[in-house]
């Protein structure tokens, strides 16, 4: 069984996502880190973050299973990754790795912003998860507050709102609910009762299909 999980960031899909693998036993990859790993590479590197070409080129020299790598989540390295997500041939490079995942033998879930449009459009279950602008920002800044990051919770609105309009509008795989995907807005679940109700639509799938 294929699983796609896309969202706005902050959402909660990549917290959905991991707790649905662990009671599924379904391997997960978070595709963002993927190109989180790509824009953190593109800073350490000094490249410009418009450079399309020497990015995807030094793709091949990425380790993309080092997706635990605790600068990955910091700020700066948030905002590169939107950044070169937005490059075409950035995104057919990452594309081939991110199908492999999901094609592996039994199944696998997969969460980021165009897995149920692009990378899996033919995922058995497809899942769009969503938040307030206002939710997301505040959890975004517990986070960053935590690892002694200093922003303010209008500055992150803000990078939230541009983020989002860059992943929305980008020309080449924007982010977009597919058709069949199933809403699972997280403004006022918890992550439990948001997993729960993720269960439900992914039996009720499985079911209709056995």
């Amino acid at each position: 069984m294929i699983i796609a999980i896309d969202g706005t960031v902050a959402s909660g899909k990549g917290t959905i996502a991991k707790r649905l693998a662990e009671h599924l036993g379904l391997p997960h990859l978070d595709t963002g880190a993927l190109y989180r790993l790509t824009g953190l590479g593109a800073l350490m590197a000094g490249l410009e973050l418009t450079d399309e070409a020497a990015i995807a080129e030094l793709i091949s020299r990425l380790d993309l299973t080092d997706t635990d790598n605790p600068e990955l989540r910091t700020g700066a390295v948030g905002q590169a990754a939107s950044k070169v997500a937005a490059l075409p041939k950035v995104r057919a490079a990452l594309l081939a790795a991110q199908k492999d995942f999901a094609h592996q033998p039994g199944g696998a879930i997969l969460d980021g912003r165009d897995i149920g449009t692009v990378v899996c459009p033919e995922a058995d279950v497809k899942l769009w998860v969503e938040a307030a602008l206002e939710t997301r920002a505040a959890r975004r800044h517990k986070d960053l507050l935590e690892k002694g990051e200093t922003l303010t919770l209008e500055a992150m609105m803000a990078q939230l709102q541009e983020r989002d309009a860059r992943d929305r509008d980008r020309t080449t795989a924007p982010m977009r609910k597919a058709a069949d995907a199933v809403l699972i807005d997280t403004t006022d679940l918890t992550i439990d009762a948001a997993v729960e109700k993720a269960l439900r639509i992914i039996e009720q799938a499985d079911h209709q299909t056995n």
